[in-house]
């Protein structure tokens, strides 16, 4: 039997989600977005959550800003401590403030501000006691220490090189506390044989359901929510004993996102149940 525990989520609406530039493999600004269908799609997610009981906060979009739907890479939280992210491309780089002000006026106190480039949750994973830290084309592997100093959790620093999985979350999901899922070929050789000695048990994913975005995935412990294409990994989990629930992110793609993407966890903060803010 797998074991949900109630979360606290930030999700920003993507009221101004578009792909005006390439910053990623995925994106292309010359693809029709329906920002609207977008925003269905970012709908069907954040109701998943709040059907679930877990605690749902939203910030504000910023118009210009089109990416900041994806609020996982908006900053790493750890017991309640707050690392705003600091993000490598300059279109990217006004997100940064924005999150950092959100917990600022939440009440967020032990707020650091970063030395290095690190993005987020995109590429800081918490699996129980430790951080999977990713690094290889978004955060400076120098930010692995400063995480580490900063929230006194050993940090695990994994090599991504396939540009296609740019940030940790779409190479990689934590699905409880000793358990994840990955796809292999994502990482480096050396990043390969650190995470089959530290997850003996995990699931690997094909090549087609990574490029589907499947590990871009959200856990509470026993349900999982991830795109629906995702089959054979769904079929995977199921196998394992989680319930999944895929949804349609097919716009959401366009720009190399999914669900964790838009889903950043405020681990360690207080959540009351059910509640949206």
């Amino acid at each position: 039997m797998r074991t949900s525990t109630t979360r606290r989520y930030l999700m920003c609406p993507p009221e101004h989600f578009t792909v005006t530039y390439a910053i990623n493999p995925w994106m292309n600004p010359n693809k029709p977005v329906d920002t609207a269908l977008a925003r269905t799609q970012w709908e069907r997610i954040r109701g998943l959550f709040t059907d679930f009981g877990h605690q749902v906060d939203l910030i504000d979009p910023v118009p210009g800003l089109p990416d900041m739907v994806f609020a996982a890479n908006g900053a790493t939280v750890v017991d309640g401590r707050v690392l705003p992210a600091s993000f490598r491309h300059t279109e990217r780089i006004p997100e940064g403030p924005a999150y950092a002000d959100w917990f600022a006026a939440g009440g967020f106190s032990d707020i650091h501000t970063p030395r290095w480039v690190n993005e987020g949750q995109g590429d800081f994973l918490v699996s129980g006691g430790r951080i999977l830290a990713g690094s290889g084309f978004r955060s400076d592997r120098r930010s692995h220490h400063e995480t580490q100093e900063f929230f006194g959790r050993p940090v695990i620093g994994l090599t991504l090189v396939d540009p296609r999985f740019y940030h940790l979350d779409t190479a990689l999901t934590v699905l409880d506390d000793d358990l994840i899922a990955y796809f292999p070929q994502a990482f480096s050789p050396g990043s390969q044989e650190v995470l089959r000695r530290l997850y003996p048990d995990a699931v690997l994913a094909t090549e087609e359901d990574a490029v589907a975005f499947g590990l871009n995935a959200v856990s509470d412990g026993r349900r999982v929510v991830l795109p629906q294409s995702a089959v054979g990994l769904a079929a995977e989990l199921r196998f394992k004993g989680f319930e999944t629930y895929g949804v349609d992110v097919s716009e959401l793609h366009k720009a190399g996102g999914a669900v964790k993407c838009c889903t950043l966890e405020l681990h360690g903060a207080p959540v009351f149940a059910g509640a949206v803010r």
